[in-house]
């Protein structure tokens, strides 16, 4: 047995574990991002909002920031918190982030406030919690402004070509 056989072995171990971290890389990566959230216009609020994947409103409560919770226990019965698994990073039209809520679970956050629906939202397009007060005042997450014109056509459709000679 020559010396160098041992690390011969050993080097094809490292490299056998190398390539299979990298081959899990990028699966990995691929599962700590998911889409929870999209926009959505509000009529009632003439406000461009965010909302859940199924286009119901998302809400957060006026005094709940920088981790500090107040919607708790029978509270989440009306106001379901928006959850990913831990260590995912959610995303949507604007940048989300996340904070840990007292149960362990880890909640979406908009602005830094925790964004939640309402049960009374029975149908895509209501915000039948906006302004509920109670600890504080519940809003929904306004992203802009709705638009009351129709969007720009994608491209400028070219003019008609002069009949006159060009100048130039």
């Amino acid at each position: 047995m020559t010396p160098f056989a041992p690390s011969r072995a050993l080097l094809r171990v490292a490299l056998a574990a190398l390539m299979a971290a990298a081959l899990a890389l990028p699966a990995t990566a691929a599962a700590a991002t998911r889409s929870v959230a999209k926009e959505g216009t509000v009529a009632s609020l003439g406000e461009t909002v965010l909302t859940t994947n199924s286009g119901h409103t998302l809400y957060s409560l006026s005094v709940e920031r920088h981790g500090r919770f107040i919607c708790t226990g029978s509270c989440l019965g009306t106001w379901k918190p928006l959850v990913v698994r831990a260590g995912t990073k959610p995303t949507g039209p604007v940048r989300l982030g996340v904070v840990k809520r007292p149960d362990g679970r880890t909640q979406v956050t908009y602005k830094g406030r925790p964004l939640y629906s309402f049960a009374g939202d029975r149908k895509p397009g209501e915000a039948n919690g906006e302004g509920f007060r109670d600890v504080g005042t519940w809003h929904a997450a306004t992203i802009g402004a709705a638009s009351s014109s129709p969007e720009p056509p994608a491209h400028e459709p070219s003019p008609p070509p002069s009949p006159y000679p060009s100048p130039y």
